[in-house]
């Protein structure tokens, strides 16, 4: 048996479902609205220890999931961070456990458009309330209680799950006694909520969208969505890796013509239809709608009343990264966060990446990340419970 075999065998995981409203009640979300039946679908890897302190949890980007490593029984690839998460790796399962929860409003398993409404069981649709990063945490924080988990060794997750983590350290300073935020930014900018927004229109122009009531349709939105996912991607890259990956290559001119099934002339163009088209098979169109709003809404310091406010009496020790090619969540963003959280002496470390991947490197630039993390988790199990920081730390 081969490494990449007994890998492959060592990691089969199954996801898990919980309700998080069935002894805790209905969940309040940010909006005013609540929802009274709330499962989440949730994976882990690696064992609990008995004082329950090992405890890492992995958030999700945009068009992620739970499935953050390992297979599934009939995967022909592994987890979206499996070269992250494993024995060995940077979120080392012979020392942790790692949980990774689909987010409210996704559509993996958790509760979100795509699931059935309590009160005549057919897909909410657009009728889901609008959700805010505060309620995917507060979902996670119920699960952690299912748990029976009290503080987070780590809370890690890039992007969108970035975002996350910082609320976390907000939200629940008590319960994480560190925090990995990244390649993200306190606050969507102005252009990341544009790109969104282009997005969603691309859904809500499709005449299959049908004002978000689809699901027992034949045809669904999947060109607005594919259409939506082009706009995206193109954020996650960078013009260089861009360059070095299709350059000016394509076909020959008189092989193409506007109105042909195939109508693209340049490579470039080609990997977008691709991968839009690949992401229809496995995405939900409202659910895009509905976390990319998330995002948008996301706005620590509005919340907070500035940054340095949202991490006053800070109690975790933090890792924030962002790779330098970055041009969705600049790297000029985590360095915002960093001098937020040393106004009050926070104990931080950042790293500046140096990568041609732009956004994408996050999941990409593996052996440095995992280095950079390995280092930091190594440094805040030997401080264990003594993590209030006295003195910042250095670049």
């Amino acid at each position: 048996m081969n490494d990449k075999t007994h890998d492959r065998t060592a990691m089969i995981v199954e996801p898990q479902f919980a309700s998080v409203t069935a002894e805790q009640g209905p969940l309040e979300l940010e909006c005013g609205e609540r929802l009274t039946d709330v499962t989440v679908c949730y994976e882990t890897w690696g064992t609990l220890n008995e004082e329950r302190s090992n405890a890492i949890l992995i958030c999700h980007a945009l068009s992620g999931s739970a499935h953050a490593a390992g297979w599934h029984d009939g995967d022909d690839r592994p987890g979206w961070w499996h070269d992250m998460i494993g024995p060995g790796k940077a979120f080392d399962t012979d020392r942790y456990f790692v949980v990774c929860s689909n987010v409210l409003g996704g559509c993996y398993g958790t509760t979100g458009p795509c699931s059935p409404h309590p009160a005549d069981g057919r897909p909410w649709g657009i009728r889901f309330p609008i959700v805010t990063v505060r309620d995917m945490v507060s979902v996670q924080r119920r699960l952690m209680d299912l748990l029976g988990i009290e503080r987070w060794f780590s809370v890690a997750g890039g992007s969108l799950g970035g975002m996350q983590a910082l609320e976390w350290a907000w939200r629940y300073p008590d319960r994480v006694l560190s925090v990995m935020p990244l390649a993200t930014s306190a606050a969507l900018s102005p252009q990341g909520i544009a790109f969104n927004e282009v997005g969603r229109q691309a859904i809500m122009s499709d005449p299959h969208w049908n004002n978000g009531d689809y699901y027992d349709r034949t045809q669904k939105p999947d060109k607005g969505l594919s259409i939506a996912r082009m706009i995206g991607h193109i954020t996650y890259l960078s013009d260089e890796s861009m360059m070095q990956k299709f350059g000016r290559r394509g076909r020959a001119l008189r092989d193409f013509h506007f109105g042909h099934k195939e109508g693209y002339h340049f490579d470039v163009e080609s990997y977008l239809h691709y991968k839009g088209n690949q992401f229809t098979q496995r995405f939900d169109a409202n659910t895009y709608l509905y976390v990319t709003k998330a995002m948008d809404l996301f706005d620590l310091p509005a919340e907070a009343g500035s940054l340095k406010s949202a991490f006053r009496n800070p109690r975790a020790r933090f890792l924030v990264v962002s790779f330098s090619s970055d041009w969705l969540f600049p790297p000029v963003q985590s360095r915002e966060i960093v001098q937020g959280l040393r106004a009050n002496l926070a104990d931080v470390t950042y790293y500046e990446v140096q990568s041609d991947k732009g956004h994408d490197a996050f999941l990409i630039e593996v052996d440095e990340l995992t280095q950079i993390v390995r280092r930091f988790l190594n440094r805040v199990e030997i401080k264990g419970e003594s993590h209030f920081a006295t003195t910042p730390s250095k670049i």
